[in-house]
This record gives structure tokens, sequence and C-alpha cells, in this order.
């Protein structure tokens, strides 16, 4: 090989290089794996809350014992560390001994906002004939009794009470006919409860299905 070959080939080689560089593509960092969750360690006294919470119904010692397979004292144990740990944290219920077993019940200072959930529960279960004369009311408001009678067929005076206890109808007049019976009409809260902003969000007339026969 001659010089002049070798001072072409130096020249050349230092490009060559240069692009295989080019053409080689970036190495991407590799992905950081997720470290794993930490696996929960499970205690006599957690295993007795798991249960008690997912219960819906008091649970003997005895009972206790032979789901968490363990003995009745360290059941026992397990309740009074529990209701220590519940005093300090300042929770709003304990493990109360009931019918002669262990059940998780909210405190006694915490029954008023206890009694709204209830009350909005029972609200919203009605029973077909109760549903069936609030609706009369709703769309035919202000309306006497008779007129709730005239169109269901069937007296009306235990179910219209039964409706003003749930606070869901009220009386809002008298009507100016013979013997001024009383009118009644729905309430705030039966707006509340069917998630109404006004009356005249209530569904057409037309709108509604006719039952299937």
């Amino acid at each position: 090989m001659t010089e002049q070959e070798k001072e072409i080939l130096e020249d050349v080689q230092p490009e060559e290089s240069e692009q295989q560089e080019e053409n080689e593509p970036e190495s991407k960092p590799e992905p950081e794996l997720l470290e794993p969750e930490e696996p929960i360690e499970t205690t006599i006294a957690s295993v007795v809350e798991a249960v008690l919470f997912a219960s819906d119904e008091p649970l003997t010692v005895t009972r206790l014992a032979g789901i968490v397979e363990t003995t009745t004292k360290e059941i026992k144990d397990a309740v009074s560390s529990l209701n220590e740990m519940y005093k300090a944290n300042n929770n709003a219920f304990r493990i109360e001994r009931i019918a002669g077993g262990f059940q998780m019940l909210t405190l006694s200072p915490y029954n008023n906002w206890l009694k709204k959930l209830l009350r909005a529960r029972s609200d919203s279960k009605l029973s077909p004939a109760a549903l069936e004369t609030l609706a009369i009311i709703a769309y035919k408001q202000p309306i006497i009794r008779a007129d709730i009678e005239a169109i269901r067929g069937v007296a009306a005076g235990e179910m219209v009470r039964s409706l003003i206890e749930k606070g869901l109808v009220k009386i809002v007049g008298r009507a100016e006919v013979l013997g001024r019976p009383m009118l009644y009409g729905t309430t705030k809260k039966f707006l509340e409860v069917f998630g109404l902003n006004t009356l005249k969000d209530l569904p057409k007339a037309e709108e509604l299905k006719k039952p299937e026969q």
C-alpha cells in the first residue's frame, strides 16, 4: 500500500466512524421498576377488627375465636386494645357487648347525624301506593283529599298522613268549597329526596310511560 493510499484511508475512516455513531439509535434509559407494595402484616387485633367491621350482627367470643383461629382470651385482649386505640384516636365508634356478643357501634353523640341518614333512606323507600298518592299530589297540587281518592279509587287519608309524617307532603291551605277541606301540596324535602330543583322539573305527563299490561 502506497503512502498516498494510506493517507486516503486515514481521511475516510473517521467519517465512517462518525456516520456509524449517527446511525446507531440512542440508548433509552431502562424503565424504573415499581416497588412492590409492602405486604400487610395481619395481627389478631386487625383480623378481629376486620371481621367485626364486616359483620351486621353481634358475634360471640367463641365464634370470633373460631373465625380468627385463636383463644377466647386473645379475642378479649384484642377487643380491649382496639377500644383503647379507638379512644386515643378519637374515633366515632367502639366495640361494644351486645346480646352476648361483640359488635362495632357508633358512639351515641353521633346519633343525631345517623338519624338524618336513616330518615333519608326511609324517605326514598316508598310503597307503590305511597308513590302513586305522592305523584297525584305533586302533579295536581294544591289538591283536596276527596280528589285524591277520586283519582285513586280508594281511601287516601292514612296514606296522606304517612306522607306528611315523612315530611314529603304538607297542608297548604283550605279549598273555597263547602266544608273548606284542607289542600295538600309537596314540600321542599320532596324536591330534595327526588333530586328536583323546582316542581317545573317534574317529568311532563306525556313523557311518562304507561305501565305494561
